[in-house]
Order: structure tokens, then sequence, then C-alpha cells
């Protein structure tokens, strides 16, 4: 199976702090993975690299056949779909649900003079179809529940056809119901055949959604354990990761985690 992402050997320094510490992953094609730690294990440092974002202080990251450091970025990152926290921030509150999804096609947020053909449009519909907001083409960004939003997202991230699709936290921020929704569609994208090798940073296994093959386990910048993830989320993995005893179940495929204090 190709690699659509490796990397070897990867540190990363910052203010004389590391945040990365020799990690070393392959991400295959037909790969879904969470990545999982507490705040400050390196999970957005990580997700940053493989978004093209960031460049590793040692080490080695290929991307999509690519070595970063040696190609061009600004050619990468549109065979890249991101959603983000800090990319939610960017887009306008006055910005039309379909332009938020259309401008992907330009790397841009925020539409302006670009100019969009037939497929263009079409391919924003159908996405918001998949993501159920498909009633929702002419309505402002401002105006979404953050559960809608998040969708929006994911649409915008699926515009450019990507090869990796990278989402950060998507179920941050939302309520029991608003998570429970976003992981029934996050499982059917998951679940696809069709769709691109996808990684989801959490912190809470809860938010896993069916379809996920492998987990990687985070805590201060090193690996704690990664592979398919029946046999990496295990009780002993996941108490290292957040230093505290926990018990790992499941239930229907979805995960759960209690202290065993």
């Amino acid at each position: 199976m190709a690699a659509v992402a490796e990397l070897a050997g990867v540190t990363v320094q910052r203010g004389g702090s590391t945040l990365l510490d020799n990690l070393s992953l392959v991400v295959g094609e037909q790969d879904r993975w969470v990545v999982i730690g507490p705040n400050g294990a390196g999970k957005t440092t990580l997700l940053q690299l493989l978004a093209a974002q960031l460049y590793p202080t040692d080490g080695i990251v290929g991307l999509l056949g690519e070595v970063v450091g040696t190609v061009d970025v600004f050619e990468l990152r549109p065979r890249i779909g991101l959603t983000s926290s800090a990319l939610a921030e960017r887009i306008p509150d006055a910005e039309k649900v379909r332009d938020v999804v259309l401008s992907a096609a330009y790397a841009v947020v925020g539409r302006w003079r670009e100019e969009y053909d037939g497929y263009d449009l079409d391919r924003a519909d159908q996405l918001l179809g998949s993501m159920r907001m498909g009633g929702f083409a002419e309505r402002t960004f401002g105006t979404l529940s953050e559960g809608e939003r998040k969708r929006v997202q994911i649409a915008r991230a699926l515009m450019t056809d990507p090869e990796l699709l990278l989402l950060d936290e998507p179920a941050g921020g939302l309520d029991l119901a608003g998570r429970e929704a976003l992981v029934d569609t996050l499982s059917e994208l998951c679940l696809d055949e069709d769709s691109p090798a996808t990684i989801l940073v959490t912190h809470h296994v809860e938010e896993i959604p069916l379809g996920i093959t492998h987990c990687l386990l985070l805590s201060g910048g090193r690996i704690v354990a990664a592979g398919p993830i029946a046999e990496t989320l295990t009780d002993e993995n996941l108490s290292a990761t957040f230093d505290l005893p926990l018990t790992v179940t499941t239930d229907g495929g979805r995960w759960n985690a209690r202290s065993r204090r």
C-alpha cells in the first residue's frame, strides 16, 4: 500500500522547547488514523507538519510522494484537506456557505474576484449535501450553529478532492447532540473506501468515529504507542498517555474511557 505521509526521525523545537521528539510514522492511502493525547502532547504540531505548514527541526517529512523542504509547498497544500479552529476563525461571518466551500478551490478564505465554473458549483453543492448541509448554501457562515460550521468546514476540506484529510479536533466545542451528529457524519466518511487517507486529532476517545483503522498515542511530544486501533488503544497505553489509570471499553464500535480511581 502506497504511503501518503511518512515521517522519519522528526523533531520539532521552538523557543527552547521540544514539541515533537524523534517521531516516525507511516500513513497508507487507505488508513484512517486517530491521534490522541493530552494538551501539549504535540498533536497540533504534528498536523501542521502533515499540512506542509511547518518544517521539522530534524528528520524527514514525506508527503504525497514529495519531501517537504525540496518541493514548493504551495503546490502541495491544495492536495491536502484541513479543518482547524484557526482556519474557522478566518472565515468571514458574512460569507455565504456555498462560497466558504467554493473558495477552497483557490486555497483562499473569503470569496473575492475568483471565477468558478459549473463543475465547481456542482461539487460544492454535492459536498454540502453529503454533509447534510444542502439547505444551507445561501445562509451566511455567521448564522450557523457550531455543529453546522464544523460540517461546512469538512465540506470545504474535501472540495479539492484531497489525497490526505486532516481534522483537528472536529468535535471540539460541541454539545452532546452536536458531537454525536458529527461523529455519525465522520463515520460515514471514514467507512467510505473512496474517501482520502484521514488523520483525526482529538482529546477524547468518545469522539472516535467508526471506520478508524489506526491509533497514535502522543505524550510530551513522544509516541507512546502506534498501530492498528484494536491493538493500540488499550488500558495500559491510554493510561500511560494521560498518566492516569484508565479502563478502555468498546460498544457497537464506539470507544469509551473511564478512570479506575
